[in-house]
C-alpha cells in the first residue's frame, strides 16, 4: 500500500492510502476525488484522468508510453512535463508518497 496526495486545482487536497497494484485512478475514484473522471474505467481510451505528476516524483513513475503519450495529446488541459495518464500509474511500495496535482477540467 502507498500514500498518494492528490491535488485538486482549487488546491484541496486529499492524502490517501491505495492498494499495491492499484493505479492511481482506481485511488481517486475509489475515494471520490473530484477532478479525476475516468469514463473509460482505465482502458487508455479517454484522456479524462489526465494528472501532473510532481516533478520530484517524474523519475520514478516512469515516461508514458508512446499510446499513453498519443492519448494524452487529447487531453483537455494542457499537457506539460510530468503529465500522465492516472490510470496508467500503477502502484507499489517505491511510490509511498506520491503526489499529483490535478488539471481544472477533464473534458
Amino acid at each position: 500500500m502507498a500514500s498518494v496526495t492528490y491535488i485538486e486545482h482549487s488546491g484541496a487536497q486529499h492524502q490517501v492510502d491505495v492498494p499495491t497494484g492499484d493505479s492511481v485512478m482506481q485511488g481517486a475514484t475509489r475515494n471520490g476525488i473530484e477532478g479525476i473522471v475516468a469514463e473509460c474505467g482505465g482502458g487508455l481510451a479517454c484522456a479524462t484522468c489526465h494528472c501532473f505528476v510532481e516533478e520530484a516524483w517524474i523519475a520514478r513513475v516512469g515516461p508514458p508510453s508512446e499510446t499513453e503519450s498519443q492519448m494524452l495529446e487529447f487531453s483537455a488541459s494542457e499537457t506539460k512535463p510530468g503529465s500522465r495518464l492516472s490510470c496508467q500509474i500503477i502502484v507499489d511500495d517505491s511510490l509511498n508518497g506520491l503526489v499529483v496535482r490535478l488539471p481544472e477540467t477533464q473534458f
